[in-house]
């Protein structure tokens, strides 16, 4: 039978914890750098991260609990274990319907920690006016007090799906905070924890003195375990699942990195795991969608529905600082929301333009995230799966009758009172729809002469999309066509279709109306090299000629990442030199077709220009790789 330590799934309470004999992460070394280093500090993190556990372990701090502290970093460091009172408020805990409500419970919360430390309440029906008679007692009678509040925003957040009660909910609260920088010279360590992070201007207006490290490289692994963490606080529990899973201990350990890792809180700071999913992934020994499934805010799915900005988007999102590191309840944008409680992260930076790349963390919140919005966005609460299988078939199979079938009957579910930009909704589900399929599906694909609104790459063929709204699927089509949107994939090997589809929003039919489809043209390969005499590189490069008239733009687009390596040199050779670029033709009757094509697009021109433009590009193309035009 095995014999493991316990792990702390839902443990919140230090002392509980560590007289139970439970696993802890210590974290001890950092906390120590916190207390010791500065007075007031702000944490923001996503839910069942750490947090209230974190604000435990100061209190025990802080309360001089050094025997809970026996075996771990700080009971050994040069800390010396000073005796302060603790005011704990705990927003957790507060259930209310008006303001006022509200008032009353930080009251009870106030008058509790006012008794614990023999100190009298006085008689208050406001929280502001009682934490700072609170604070000036204490500071008279036992010396400077510590405060330490958890889910700082949690009363905010509760009521973000009503504005106004949401902004004078803040506003309570703003007064609440103020009294923490009036009563400064009485505190002695300050700590606020949350999962939003508000602008200081609506919250904290008068604490200029907070220090706030959400995304400070040093404190990114203050909750959630790192890898070292994981594989040394854990070492039995995943011994014991490799051996039940019957798999190498390495295999174990990427499976789990994959699904539970990847929450970073700046761009060179270590990536850590979500410490709630781990646990119950030791406990169950399956990889489930553990931390997501405790309770995704409606109003968070309403935001997105509603916004004008693509689901597509949130994947690979470039964003400023100022972007993501805070908003108001009355100016909801789905980015910050998203990145502050967890469902996206920062996966890189850009120096040179000070911008932040924003992703799903892992495999559990993508996955789980993806599927969440599809059903929201198609009014499905349940069946999705299925059809998302038998559409997999049905493009597979090349069967589009049968795939538009199964479409139509997911977007019969879209409400009706849905009041959003129809065509973004639209294409929002048909993207989710194919990640969620595994597909690998791309949204508005920048071209020379367009945005295509979908392509998906299976290995039996490629698919471009086009949608209407109120249209015709006809236009839709001719659009492909004329914009030549398969160009680029001309020389893939695949098959291409072609695919105009119609929603029609009318009340009666809010559906897929209509589809057309095509399968684009082959087009003619024809090799040329330079010869090796040449004073340019002996590269190989494939033209594609066929009846199209091709448009210059389009060519010089599909060759733009060919000739940069040598389009300098080139550029200042002889036409004499660059000309022979064009010797090792197999079918010299392709270059001049194409020349002809550029002069009746793009007007009159001598063909030694064309040669030596041609020759340029030629000459640059890379060794084996072609490419479409």
């Amino acid at each position: 039978m095995e014999n493991l330590k316990k792990l702390p799934i839902s443990i919140q309470d230090f002392e509980e914890l560590r007289r139970g004999g439970y696993v802890y992460v210590d974290k001890t070394e950092q906390i120590h750098r916190l207390i010791t280093t500065g007075v007031a500090w702000f944490l923001s993190r996503p839910r069942r991260f750490g947090k209230s556990l974190l604000i435990s372990t100061l209190a025990a701090i802080f309360r001089g609990r050094r025997d809970l502290f026996e075996g771990l970093w700080i009971e050994s460091s040069d800390y010396d274990w000073p005796v302060y009172p603790v005011i704990h408020i705990d927003m957790s805990l507060a259930t209310f319907q008006t303001p006022e409500e509200l008032q009353s419970e930080l009251v009870r919360q106030l008058k509790e920690s006012a008794i614990e430390h023999g100190v009298d309440p006085g008689e208050f029906n406001r929280a502001a006016p009682m934490l700072d008679h609170l604070i000036r007692r204490l500071a008279e009678k036992k010396g400077k007090a510590v405060v330490l509040v958890d889910e700082y925003d949690k009363p905010i957040l509760n009521y973000l799906a009503d504005v106004p009660k949401a902004l004078e909910i803040r506003d309570r609260l703003r007064d609440f905070y103020t009294i923490l920088k009036g009563q400064g010279k009485n505190l002695h360590f300050v700590f606020l924890t949350g999962v939003s992070r508000f602008s200081k201007v609506s919250v904290f207006s008068e604490m200029n003195h907070l220090n706030d490290i959400t995304y400070v490289r040093k404190y990114g692994s203050l909750v959630g375990y790192t890898q070292t963490e994981l594989e040394s606080d854990f070492t039995d529990h995943l011994l014991a699942t490799a051996q039940q899973e019957d798999i190498p201990l390495s295999e174990l350990l990427e499976k789990i990195r994959s699904w539970y890792n990847g929450y970073r809180f700046h761009p060179t700071a270590e990536a850590v795991y979500n410490p709630f999913s781990c646990l119950l992934y030791f406990q169950n020994r399956e990889f489930k969608y553990w931390w997501f499934e405790t309770g995704t805010p409606a109003f968070l799915m309403d935001i997105i529905r509603k916004s004008p900005l693509p689901v597509a988007d949130l994947e690979q999102k470039v964003v400023s600082e100022s972007d993501f590191s805070s908003f108001e309840p009355d100016r909801l944008d789905p980015v910050p929301l998203l990145q502050q409680t967890g469902y996206l992260t920062i996966t890189d930076y850009d120096a040179s333009s000070e911008t932040y790349t924003l992703d799903y963390p892992n495999r559990e919140v993508r996955n789980a995230f993806l599927r969440y919005l599809a059903q929201t966005f198609s009014g499905r609460e349940s069946g999705i799966t299925d059809d998302l299988r038998r559409l997999q078939g049905a493009l597979t199979d090349q069967d589009p009758d049968t795939f538009f079938a199964i479409l139509r009957a997911i977007f019969a579910g879209i409400p009706y009172d849905i009041q959003v930009n129809r065509e973004r909704y639209y294409q929002s589900l048909f993207y989710l729809i194919f990640r969620l399929m595994g597909m690998q599906i791309h949204t508005e694909v920048h071209t020379a002469t367009g945005r295509i609104d979908a392509t998906v790459e299976l290995d039996t063929g490629i698919w471009i999309f086009e949608f209407k709204l109120d249209g015709s699927a006809q236009a839709a089509l001719d659009q492909i066509r004329d914009k030549k949107y398969a160009a680029p994939y001309a020389t893939s090997g695949k098959p291409v279709y072609l695919v105009g589809v119609n929603f029609d929003f009318d009340p009666k039919k809010r559906n897929v109306i209509e589809w057309k489809m095509d399968r684009s043209q082959s087009l003619k390969e024809s090799p040329v090299v330079a010869p090796s005499g040449s004073i340019l590189p002996h590269r190989r490069f494939t033209l594609l000629a066929s009846h199209v008239p091709w448009k210059d733009s389009h060519i010089r687009a599909a060759l733009e990442d060919y000739y940069r390596s040598v389009g300098e040199e080139c550029a200042r050779l002889p036409l004499a030199i660059v000309d022979p670029g064009f010797a090792g033709a197999n079918d010299p009757l392709t270059l001049p077709d194409i020349y002809t094509a550029l002069d009746v697009v793009s007007g009159p021109r001598r063909e030694e220009e064309s040669k030596a433009d041609w020759g340029l590009r030629l000459a640059s193309a890379k060794d084996g790789e072609r490419t479409g035009v």
